[in-house]
């Protein structure tokens, strides 16, 4: 367990993304890491990079481009952002606590091994740095209500850092559609499962060549109970505990005994 205490002025807490640099979302985060901490830095990529999940750049170099103090942009995904930022950037003083997102849209159920939000705080747990990513949910022509983060962000944050930091776990945050004031409270949830129609689109390009476009995820059916897919749906904050120890402890003793 991480021993975590937050100091304003003492704490040192590191930002990032996937949807970029210049999003909506980055800002509102380092509206909630400045109501916590008056040391705050943001490393987050240069362009959108949404769906590169835990993906790392090894076949060329990587460039960090001051913006502002305290505010860099890197041309690579969020996993290099926060690599550049613990090993190098930071290397004297490392972050106490990284904070992943806001990111546009919800995270959660299948979406945990696709999000480049969620990765950036997968990174930092690896790296022994107690993480959280933090998300937004919308619906479909509506403006994002980033207000709800906002308003809840920083006393979720702050319950958060009252406790010890379990080991190798990073802290899932999605926040519902809708404004703060009907927003119905807190769920502590699992990752949940969803049934997922198809959402692989074709067309044909002008020069006639047939072309395929993944498209947002569509959802059919409901959602189980406790699940961070359904606290979404009761208009609750979902805070989920992600463990990195992928095993699947249950079938250790069945594959030993098969293998000897």
């Amino acid at each position: 367990m991480a021993d975590l205490r937050i100091e304003p002025g003492r704490c040192r807490i590191l930002i990032s993304n996937d949807d970029g640099i210049n999003s909506p979302g980055i800002r509102v985060l380092e509206k909630i890491a400045r109501a916590l901490s008056d040391d705050v830095w943001t490393v987050a990529p240069e362009l959108e990079q949404s769906g590169a999940s835990h993906s790392l750049t090894t076949r060329r170099p990587l460039r960090l481009h001051e913006i502002a103090p305290h505010r860099y942009a890197v041309d690579g995904t969020p996993t290099d952002c926060i690599v550049l930022a613990v090993k190098r950037l930071l290397r004297d003083r490392p972050p106490d606590l990284v904070l992943s997102g806001i990111n546009g849209g919800s995270n959660v159920g299948e979406d945990l091994t696709y999000s480049g939000t969620v990765a950036a705080a997968m990174e930092a747990t690896l790296l022994g740095i107690p993480a959280a990513a933090l998300s937004q949910d919308f619906r479909d022509g509506a403006p994002i209500p980033w207000e709800t983060g906002e308003a809840f962000g920083p006393d979720i944050i702050r319950r958060l850092l009252r406790r010890p930091w379990p080991d190798s776990t990073l802290i899932n945050i999605n926040f519902p559609a809708v404004p703060p004031g009907k927003t119905t409270g807190y769920a502590v949830t699992s990752q949940g499962r969803r049934e997922i129609a198809d959402n692989l689109m074709e067309g044909v390009d002008p020069r006639g060549r047939p072309y395929y476009w993944i498209g947002p995820v569509r959802e059919v059916g409901g959602a189980h109970p406790g699940t961070d897919v359904a606290a979404l749906l009761d208009n609750k904050v979902s805070i989920t505990p992600i463990f990195l120890d992928l095993t699947n402890v249950p079938v250790l003793a069945d594959l030993r005994e098969a293998f000897g």
